[in-house]
């Protein structure tokens, strides 16, 4: 089965395949060597916005021994749906997110997810599904290059509970939007954040064909 990984770096991606696929834009194909991801991460300015392309036939590998020499932060959140088909967004530092947060010692990551949901948006996740995404992207904490490795995980609450956003959190809105709202967070959101709603609306499309 092919096999794909995408890594996001502020505006810009590095996807690691084992086959060469389709992609749009502006894209850079990376020899067969050994990936630096800081000296990558560091030679992209913030705003731009260029795929790097690595194919290697043991992608699989290739993904262990970046995540093997990097500083890892473990992460979990959730994608959660109401009663009435809504899902749950969440607003911090000026952009559209969804909740999630760090995973503590010897804490499993589902555990984490519903903890850091429920914590963010203050509701009670009534169903935890199966992990429906992970996510990997760059960035520097307190002058470490690190890399944030998220699960995401399917979730469901019965009816439509009051959302209590975590201010300490920085989180200044937590609502509710239609499925047909969502172009509306993704006109100002984190790419990852993209991937995970165009999963939604895969979905809504394949049940609407069914």
């Amino acid at each position: 089965m092919a096999q794909i990984y995408k890594i996001y770096m502020n505006q810009s991606l590095l996807i690691l395949a084992d086959f060469a696929p389709s992609i749009k834009g502006n894209v850079q194909t990376i020899g067969l060597q050994d990936i630096d991801m800081e000296k990558l991460f560091n030679s992209i300015t913030k705003n731009n916005d260029i795929t790097y392309l690595y194919v290697h036939p043991n992608i699989n590998q290739v993904l262990k021994n970046i995540l093997a020499t990097t500083k890892i932060i473990h992460a979990a959140g959730g994608l959660v749906k109401n009663g009435e088909g809504d899902y749950l967004f969440i607003y911090r530092l000026d952009k559209w997110d969804l909740p999630k947060g760090k995973v503590e010692e010897s804490e499993k990551m589902k555990d984490a997810a519903l903890r850091e949901v429920e914590e963010e948006c203050g509701i009670k996740v009534n169903y935890l599904g199966p992990k429906i995404a992970t996510t990997y992207h760059t960035y520097y904490m307190k002058g470490k290059f690190v890399l944030k490795q998220t699960k995401w995980y399917e979730m469901g609450v019965n009816k439509v509970p009051k959302l209590i956003p975590q201010t300490e959190e920085d989180i200044t809105q937590a609502i509710w939007l239609d499925p047909r709202e969502l172009d509306k967070v993704e006109d100002n959101t984190y790419p990852l954040i993209t991937e995970i709603i165009e999963k939604i609306k895969k979905k809504k499309k394949k049940k609407t064909v069914d």
